[in-house]
């Protein structure tokens, strides 16, 4: 059993003030809706998101404020979250209440959908706060963690074009 180590339970203003932020967008050639259940979709995340190895929802649908899931990442971190927010088709946030690595002080992310001509646009920013050793090394390894998160979007886009079979003529940013 992988031990846990408690985060800070922040809240949504944590996303806006974080010591380290990350914040990318992109243009998708679905709706909302589609969107939507694309992210309530356990089995999905792994599909996009390759840090991510699987996704289990702990609480009973309907998923709303409150639901919590565990997430396995690669190199052995687990991450129980609790949503903080989550409109329907607009936004979702939520953040870690405990992490298998200690040094994650606080962890929250927020997805914004805007819906466009051409479908939507989600901008997904990450928010954490990390102590010890970690605090030094993040600053030198922003730009590729950057661009890492930045191919998750770019994989997103195509995971939902061929979900829904629709063209690749959206644009990111």
């Amino acid at each position: 059993m992988t031990s846990l180590y408690p985060c800070a339970r922040v809240d949504l203003d944590f996303i806006d003030t974080a010591p380290h932020r990350f914040s990318n967008s992109v243009d998708l050639a679905v709706s909302p809706e589609q969107l939507f259940e694309v992210l309530a979709d356990a089995d999905s995340w792994p599909k996009w998101a390759s840090v991510i190895t699987r996704v289990d929802w702990t609480t009973p649908p309907p998923r709303g404020v409150g639901t919590k899931r565990t997430v396995t990442m690669r190199g052995g971190l687990l991450g129980a979250e609790e949503f903080l927010a989550w409109e329907e088709h607009t936004m979702l946030a939520f953040r870690f209440n405990e992490a298998s690595e200690k040094r994650i002080r606080a962890f929250a992310e927020r997805y914004d959908v805007v819906p466009t001509h051409e479908g939507c646009r989600l901008t997904w920013t990450l928010a954490l706060e990390v102590t010890g050793f970690a605090k030094v090394t993040l600053t030198p390894s922003r730009p590729l963690l950057d661009l890492g998160f930045r191919r998750f979007l770019k994989n997103l886009r195509r995971y939902t074009d061929e979900r829904y079979g629709v063209g690749t003529d959206a644009q990111s940013l």
